[in-house]
């Protein structure tokens, strides 16, 4: 990563990263409305969500929404060196896997992503944020992927 576009990436980061939880809300909510199939994914104690609204407001999935933005909070961190993460990533990519995720849908994650830190930082969102948070999200699901080699 280029120095302006970590620092891009930071800025835009550290405005978000005060309400993780209303923020990872926006970015489940958007995902849900973009791919409902992945809706079913969510299961807690073997029972369903019967809308995306039950499962935003269910303290599991909260609890969710909390880790996913600790995993982008350390790719923020650890952004000049991702390599460092590899094994953490892979390691993720297993897990959801394992619960029948699709890497294709990591895709529709990276939109939410977009529309997410759009809403949040309104005109401060610009061209060049967007490239460059792309840009991170990219290499992010690239080490993830690896959690679906061998297949």
């Amino acid at each position: 990563m280029e120095r302006t576009e970590s620092e891009l990436i930071r800025q835009s980061w550290s405005a978000v990263s005060r309400s993780p939880l209303e923020h990872g809300t926006v970015l489940f909510a958007r995902l849900f409305a973009l791919e409902p199939s992945l809706l079913p994914l969510f299961q807690y104690n073997g029972c369903q969500f019967s809308s995306p609204e039950d499962c935003l407001s269910s303290p599991e999935f909260l609890d969710h929404i909390r880790k996913v933005m600790l995993v982008i909070d350390t790719a923020v961190t650890n952004m000049e060196d991702l390599s460092s993460l590899e094994e953490y990533l892979s390691g993720l990519g297993r897990k959801h896997r394992a619960v029948g995720v699709r890497l294709s849908s990591f895709s529709t994650v990276g939109e939410s992503l977009l529309y997410m830190l759009e809403k949040c930082l309104g005109s401060d969102f610009t061209p060049a944020t967007r490239t460059a948070w792309s840009q991170l999200y990219g290499a992010v699901v690239q080490a993830m992927s690896r959690g679906w080699d061998g297949e």
